[in-house]
């Protein structure tokens, strides 16, 4: 099975410092149901999801990511899991370019691949390309996982991407 990983902004309006979770205009109940939920899951599949306090621009990260993919899986996957721990378990900002090319060494994404990122037009284009084809398929947030004809929105159980994984496979 073939994976494309195709990124799109949550809030793009985010400034790069980002912005208290209280400006993002969840009603309280909510954004404490979601958190309690993404927590739960957290537990279950092992992850360390610290406290929502702010959310940040997640441009140049996409940017680095989509360069990353060309550099190899490996280094895609290290960037990949790096940017997770560094946003939700350790609460780091991921707009600011300092903790970006921090997170990019450790990753062992070469230098150059940096800089392209984020001065190469294509990697701009793609992500604009993205949310276009998120449009279509009507996804309006994050993350989304599309298996054939199904779109799952939303973080969702291991066993439920397996599952319909399988189901996309088998009926293919």
């Amino acid at each position: 099975m073939r994976v494309n990983w195709a990124f799109m902004e949550i809030h793009p309006d985010n400034p790069t410092a980002g912005r208290p979770v209280e400006e993002l205009g969840y009603p309280p109940e909510q954004w404490r149901g979601m958190m309690a939920n993404l927590k739960q899951m957290a537990i279950e599949e092992d992850l360390l999801i610290a406290e929502r306090t702010f959310t940040t621009n997640s441009h140049q990260a996409l940017l680095l990511a989509e360069a990353a993919k060309e550099v190899s899986s490996k280094v895609f996957y290290r960037l990949h899991d790096r940017l997770f721990e560094a946003y939700l378990g350790e609460g780091q900002n991921i707009g600011d370019e300092n903790v970006l090319r921090m997170l990019a060494r450790q990753a062992n994404v070469p230098e150059d691949t940096v800089a392209r990122a984020w001065q190469e037009p294509g990697y701009e284009q793609r992500l604009q390309s993205n949310l276009a084809m998120a449009g279509q398929l009507g996804i309006t947030g994050t993350p989304a996982f599309v298996f054939g004809q199904r779109a799952l929105m939303g973080a969702v159980p291991t066993a439920v991407l397996r599952d319909a994984a399988t189901y996309a496979i088998r009926n293919a």
